[in-house]
């Protein structure tokens, strides 16, 4: 559903966006939500919504978190979330996948909805890609081991497929995301041609076992995707995805609690 323009003065309701995981996670949604405003019809300052921001650095590394190798990532996602909530945000978007694998301890301690990134994307799959039925899924270790899009497509009734962990393609995906030298997270604004070739090979490789379309389960996966010009399968962004429903929401176009369930 595309929504109607409207006005600064008829916003309902004020985005909080919990960002820095990693760096260009929340740049890259805030360029959504631009871009997607302007495709409404949006032409000046006053045509975009009001949102806030916190570029939450230093929230631990969330896969490590889940796998109880690393520090425990809730109660810093708590403190930003409670710090949008006070601040004046009506509902709260965590652009990071893997941060879902705590979606309900987070959200039982915050008086505002988490939009809940797998329930939105799957949703938009269903209605905008009725006929497909065998959804990839490229997402780090952390994503995989809660079962985050796994769980979700199967509910519908979708088939999803990926890469066992531990396996030699799941170490390059991580690979991709991680390398201290050519990872996404390290290069910044410029994706390496390695992650790029990476993530193309292991597209190609989802498509030979019988993948439709396959889901950017990582937002650094969506930055790197966004760079490519062509992929061996179409793909689906759930920053833009969420983008759309953030500015419903914001818009009143729709109406909370909608997509805040896991």
């Amino acid at each position: 559903m595309t929504a109607p323009l409207l006005s600064q003065n008829q916003q309902v309701a004020v985005p909080g966006i919990l960002g820095g995981l990693g760096p260009m996670a929340h740049v890259q949604f805030e360029q959504r939500l631009i871009q997607r405003n302007v495709s409404r019809g949006a032409t000046g300052d006053q045509d975009h919504p009001v949102w806030l921001l916190v570029n939450g650095t230093t929230i631990p590394n969330r896969t490590a978190s889940l796998q109880g190798t690393g520090p425990d990532c809730v109660p810093d996602l708590v403190r930003y979330g409670q710090l949008l909530e006070r601040a004046g945000a009506n509902f709260l978007i965590v652009t990071c996948n893997t941060a879902h694998g705590v979606y309900d301890q987070v959200q039982a301690q915050l008086g505002i909805p988490w939009i809940h990134l797998m329930a939105c994307t799957t949703s938009y799959i269903r209605q905008t890609h009725p006929r497909m039925q065998r959804i990839g899924v490229l997402a780090t270790d952390g994503t995989l081991q809660c079962g985050l899009y796994s769980r979700s497509l199967s509910q519908v009734g979708l088939i999803p497929m990926g890469f066992e962990q531990q396996s030699p393609w799941q170490d390059l995906v991580m690979q991709s995301i991680y390398h201290p030298d050519w990872g996404i997270k390290t290069t910044g604004t410029q994706v390496s041609t390695k992650a790029l070739t990476v993530l193309e090979q292991a597209t190609s490789w989802l498509k030979t076992q019988g993948a439709e379309v396959v889901i950017a389960g990582c937002t650094e996966l969506s930055v790197a995707f966004a760079q490519m010009p062509s992929l061996p399968l179409p793909w689906v962004d759930p920053l833009e995805v969420v983008a759309d429903i953030t500015l419903d929401l914001a818009w009143g176009v729709r109406s909370l609690p909608l997509w805040q369930a896991a």
